[in-house]
């Protein structure tokens, strides 16, 4: 895997990290999150540096996940709120922060994970089985 990637993947896990935090922080409440421009606002731009960040990822990692994680989506909903953010449903970006961030962060944990073992592995001289 491209150093890049990895770069990326881990930025894109802290960007998952901190809605989480803000979930937590603010409760992980539908009514107070429309109410709250702060909670919007916090969510949505962590959304947004997300689907920016996917964007950089290579073609070839994008092409080699792309059954586990949905890129295109991932980018469009970048588009959406660069280019259409006053039109942006509330449900759609509250269905993102508490189901969509959570999968993403698990997706670029587990494939973090296994290329750290991997490194580990090529540095000591064994192979990968």
């Amino acid at each position: 895997m491209k150093e890049r990637d990895i770069q990326i993947l881990e930025h894109m896990r802290d960007y998952c990290e901190e809605i989480a935090k803000t979930i937590d922080r603010y409760g992980q409440d539908f009514d107070i999150f429309f109410a709250d421009r702060d909670y919007y606002k916090s969510i949505s731009m962590s959304l947004m540096q997300i689907g920016e960040l996917s964007n950089k990822l290579s073609d070839e990692f994008k092409d080699s996940t792309r059954n586990r994680m949905p890129w295109s989506f991932i980018k469009g909903m970048r588009n959406m709120f660069a280019h259409e953010y006053h039109e942006m449903s509330h449900d759609v970006i509250w269905e993102a922060a508490c189901k969509d961030a959570p999968e993403l962060a698990k997706f670029c944990g587990e494939v973090l994970t296994r290329e750290d073992i991997s490194d580990k592995e090529m540095d000591s001289g064994t192979r990968p089985q």
